[in-house]
């Protein structure tokens, strides 16, 4: 670490929340560098992913109530969402003794722009993949590179790190998803910035090409993907930039016509190097276009980083994939699959129903929503979604959104996403309570049915998915 970077673990910190996809690895990164962390949850309070909580203790990381307990002494630094309420017994406390307080974005990119070269992931969809990917590619170079992602990367999972969403290495290189959902992605001075796509998700659309042009100019060098319209016509704000695509064939890093071809244990392409006319096989055990995008995005952010090609696609050939990105929890002895999968916004979702299409089999697609406010912004958006991508056989579950307590605009519910759907042509239905949900789906299941658990912020969606499996 460089000596600012070192700073930072000179006092201790507590998380507020640091159970959750964007806490942990913080948290995890400056334990491994020597920092004195500690911390609440309120999943941990209600008894919520235990097995999570206790691996956090076997860390060293001291775990206390969200009551405020926790927080003793002036010297530590609160890390908080933005979004806490003052009112939260850890912020009262803390405000009380004159903490110092920063929020998990003003951590990350503190950390980031204090290494020597930082990689930044940006776009709507396929950061976290693109992120374990470039991820991966440099650790198996012997770059040693720090991780900062918000999904468990399973080529890190050991047993000692059942929870690797971070890895934290001794080489130069920080590589990090970086979020534009609240505008802290301005908060980054990357050497490399990789931008995938640009789609609706929390924010309108011209919101979002301001920060990700801006994202882009702040950046030495820019990787971008020249087939989503967005992040093509934000070429010129890139100051140094490689292009990749699949479709089109002017981008520097291409995918060669109808070399695609689905395999068993994932997909094959050729990947044509513009720049030195080389061309390369590259083998993905990961399903799916949108992951094909996120393999060309991932050698591109490497080519910068001083990686040859050969080198990245020879890596990704390894490369085992994220908990919870199209992760197939198992099949039945009557041959229902059950997948489960992060899909959260229109085009996680389309993304995920679009890989389950090209393969045969009716689909029932269970959704939580990730809270009320993402059902505001993009509600109709997903409901269309749904429509669109499943046929008159398949069907749409929706439970109530996740909700971890506060103030909230319930304006929009499931309810209305269930019924935008049935207007739009599809099959859907809302049923509030999710342990009614899996009833649902078990009377509806028979064989050669795809089951997909979709949502975010909720780790218990897995032990869901597990449990509809289980009762197969």
């Amino acid at each position: 670490m460089t000596a600012s970077a070192a700073d930072l673990t000179a006092h201790p910190w507590f998380f507020c929340g640091i159970g959750g996809s964007g806490m942990l690895p913080l948290a995890l990164i400056l334990r491994g560098h020597g920092a004195e962390i500690a911390g609440s949850d309120r999943s941990r309070d209600q008894g919520r992913s235990a097995e999570k909580f206790a691996w956090l203790e076997a860390q060293g990381i001291r775990l206390h109530p969200q009551d405020g307990s926790g927080v003793t002494s002036a010297e530590q630094t609160l890390v908080a969402s933005a979004a806490v309420e003052n009112t939260v017994p850890e912020v009262v406390r803390a405000t009380e003794l004159g903490c110092p307080r920063t929020t998990r974005a003003e951590l990350l990119a503190a950390l980031f722009n204090a290494s020597g070269c930082g990689i930044a992931i940006g776009g709507t969809s396929g950061k976290s993949t693109v992120t374990g990917m470039l991820g991966w590619i440099l650790h198996q170079a012997g770059r040693d590179p720090t991780i900062m992602n918000g999904a468990v990367m399973k080529n890190f999972v050991s047993p000692d790190a059942p929870f690797a969403s971070a890895r934290v290495g001794r080489g130069d290189v920080f590589v990090s998803e970086v979020d534009e959902s609240d505008g802290s992605i301005a908060l980054y001075r990357p050497q490399i910035a990789v931008l995938n796509n640009v789609s609706l998700d929390h924010k309108s659309l011209e919101e979002l090409r301001g920060l990700f042009g801006d994202f882009l100019a702040a950046s030495d060098h820019s990787a971008l993907n020249l087939d989503d319209a967005e992040t093509a016509a934000l070429l010129p704000r890139a100051r140094q930039a490689l292009t990749f695509a699949i479709e089109r064939q002017d981008a520097d890093l291409a995918i060669a016509p109808g070399s695609i071809q689905a395999i068993a244990t994932g997909q094959t392409a050729t990947l044509a190097d513009r720049r030195d006319g080389g061309r390369h096989t590259l083998t993905l055990a990961v399903p799916g276009r949108h992951n094909l995008a996120n393999a060309l995005a991932a050698i591109a952010g490497a080519s910068l980083a001083g990686m040859t090609v050969a080198d990245a696609v020879a890596a990704l050939a390894t490369f085992a994939g994220l908990a919870r990105r199209f992760d197939i929890v198992g099949t039945s002895p009557s041959g229902i699959t059950v997948i489960d999968d992060f899909g959260h916004n229109p085009e996680k979702v389309a993304a995920t129903l679009a890989t389950l299409r090209a393969h045969p089999g009716r689909i029932i697609a269970f959704f939580q929503p990730h809270g009320f406010g993402p059902l505001k912004q993009m509600g109709r958006e997903l409901a269309q979604v749904f429509a669109d991508r499943l046929q008159p056989d398949d069907c749409t579950i929706l439970c109530d959104p996740v909700y971890f307590g506060g103030t909230v605009d319930r304006s929009v519910s499931s309810e209305h996403v269930a019924a935008w759907i049935a207007a739009a042509g599809g099959r859907a239905e809302h049923i509030p309570a999710r342990a009614e949900c899996a009833d649902r789906i078990v009377a509806l299941a028979r064989p050669g049915d795809r089951i997909v658990v979709m949502g975010a912020r909720d780790d218990t969606l897995s032990g869901f998915a597990r449990g509809i499996l289980a009762r197969l």
